[in-house]
């Protein structure tokens, strides 16, 4: 029996209500390991543009610090942050440090301050990038800093988490860490399937 104009316009509302809520729930699922990795377009502390699309071919390390979280200092004031930046340069890899600190809150900075605390503590990025407003860092759904992402050469997510395995923010810390990004690149580097594709990020909250 042929269907009402009401009993129509019903139908195509709740085919509507139930599509609009699956695409909440993917976008609020937030980046997903094995599946692309969200786009971007960011500006560094040198002004310059940088696109996720850009490095296609490259693996990307994506890292959400602030350089007055207790937690991010441990890793910089051991040198262990730099010790693996220069690990993955050296494997031809993309880094991105990215700061999402509201202004006025605990680790905004502009882009000469970035660039100090750069040559300051030896750090080797291949940019850092200003996110003040916090559009990059909820795409990824960042919480914490240290909080670390790893995009293969075909633009797909291998790794999100915590750079290791010991959530503490004392230096002794590291001597038994098992670090997590460097276990990844190594697998990648080898062929293998990343044992630990994604863990539980430690550290100072992310201040959007």
């Amino acid at each position: 029996m042929a269907k009402t104009r009401r009993e129509v316009l019903t139908a195509l509302a709740a085919t509507t209500a139930a599509s609009l809520t699956s695409a909440g729930t993917s976008a609020a699922a937030g980046p997903q390991i094995g599946a692309p990795a969200p786009g971007f377009t960011a500006r560094d502390s040198k002004d310059r543009q940088h696109t996720l699309a850009a490095y296609r071919s490259k693996i990307v390390i994506l890292e959400w610090t602030n350089h007055e979280c207790p937690y991010t200092v441990k890793h910089y004031a051991t040198g262990n942050m730099q010790a693996l930046q220069e690990a993955a340069a050296d494997a031809g890899a993309i880094w991105l440090s990215v700061v999402s600190s509201r202004p006025g809150a605990q680790g905004h900075i502009d882009g000469a301050q970035a660039d100090q605390l750069t040559r300051g503590r030896k750090a080797q990025p291949t940019a850092v990038l200003l996110d003040p407003k916090g559009d990059l860092g909820k795409l990824y759904g960042a919480r914490t800093t240290p909080h670390m992402y790893i995009i293969n050469p075909t633009g797909k997510l291998v790794y999100m988490g915590a750079i290791d395995d010991q959530p503490s923010a004392s230096h002794a810390s590291i001597k038994n860490a098992r670090n997590y990004v460097r276990d990844a690149l190594a697998a990648m580097a080898a062929g293998r399937p990343i044992a630990a594709p994604s863990t539980r990020p430690y550290g100072c909250t992310v201040k959007y």
